[in-house]
């Protein structure tokens, strides 16, 4: 085989391991890709009855968006870990915000108010009674995540971790794409696929 000849088989393995890794990167979700802008939220209202946008959020270093609910049990399984994700790495300039498209009485403003109070959120909570920054996130599940970057990139979207049980939990991969994208490093598994309650849209 010539030099010339192995160079372009190279190069050939090159651009089709591009392709392929191009191609896997969105495999769970139909919408979104990583690498892709984050699209942007405004004027969606909190339980703290102010209006919020990802503009608010500039001085981050990072931003989670977390697709959530009320009366989801699998979503209610992960509460406690994503309060203490937040209180974790606030110091750290990584800002959380949950976001609520379900249109359950049970997902009612009032009803994310109490339950924001009860367990004392440490982020932001916001509805989307319009479901439409659910759809251009290609959110189908709750608790569905996207951690965005410093220039609002989506470096990981997926499920919070393997397992509804913190006690059989063996794979963090929300907290390790936070600790690499922090540190600087590329994230290593950058996509999985969520595991909760459908989100039902209209």
């Amino acid at each position: 085989m010539t030099s010339r000849w192995l160079h372009l088989v190279v190069l050939s393995s090159i651009v089709c391991s591009a392709a392929l890794t191009e191609t896997m990167a969105a495999k769970f979700n139909r919408v979104m890709d990583i690498g892709k802008q984050a699209p942007a939220w405004k004027e969606l209202r909190g339980v703290d009855n102010k209006k919020h946008s990802l503009n608010d959020l500039k001085k981050a270093t990072a931003v989670v968006v977390v697709f959530t609910c009320n009366h989801c049990p699998v979503a209610q399984s992960y509460e406690k870990r994503l309060i203490n994700l937040a209180n974790e790495y606030s110091k750290k300039g990584v800002k959380l915000v949950a976001v609520s498209v379900s249109r359950y009485e049970a997902d009612s403003l009032e009803a994310m108010k109490k339950r924001s109070q009860e367990l004392k959120y440490p982020f932001t909570y916001l509805q989307d009674s319009t479901q439409k920054m659910g759809k251009q996130y290609g959110a189908l599940w709750t608790p569905s995540v996207f951690l965005l970057d410093g220039k609002r990139r989506i470096v990981y979207m997926g499920g919070i971790d393997d397992s509804m049980y913190p006690d059989k939990v063996v794979r963090r991969y929300l907290k390790d794409a936070i600790d690499a994208l922090v540190a600087g490093k590329p994230v290593e598994i950058t996509e999985t696929k969520p595991v909760g309650c459908p989100i039902d849209y209209e």
